[in-house]
């Protein structure tokens, strides 16, 4: 079993940045891809980032891929997602997620471990 609790969330500017952090705790949460997704009012949840247990390979959706940076400290079980020049359009629940495998997959279903979301909130 993997736990997942984001936090960082929050109301910001237009052009502003936030960074989401995301802690895991479970016996072998450090072995698992960590992926970030999003979901805005009345849109189904989206794929945002991905990134490899070791940390060393990372795929993004590419809107978003000179916007967010998505990282992880295994020592502390933490994955993080900053997020700069963000927009009003990036208004929505993030949610992190836990997958064991090696391929990097954006589908939510082969997620098998959820957070419980942190609303993030763009003000134009």
């Amino acid at each position: 079993q993997v736990q997942l609790v984001e936090s960082g969330g929050g109301l910001v500017q237009a052009g502003g940045s936030l960074r989401l952090s995301c802690a895991a705790s479970g016996r072998t949460a450090n072995r698992y891809q960590m992926g970030w997704f999003r979901q805005a009012p009345g849109k189904e949840r989206e794929f945002v980032a991905v990134i490899k247990w070791s940390g060393d390979s990372t795929y993004y959706v590419d809107s978003m891929k000179d916007r967010f940076t998505i990282s992880r400290d295994n020592a502390k079980n933490t994955v993080y997602l900053q997020m700069s020049s963000l927009k009003p359009e990036d208004t929505a629940v993030y949610y992190c997620a836990a997958r064991a495998g090696t391929f990097f997959v954006m589908d939510t279903q082969a997620y098998k471990y959820w957070g419980q979301g942190t609303q993030v909130t763009v003000s134009s």
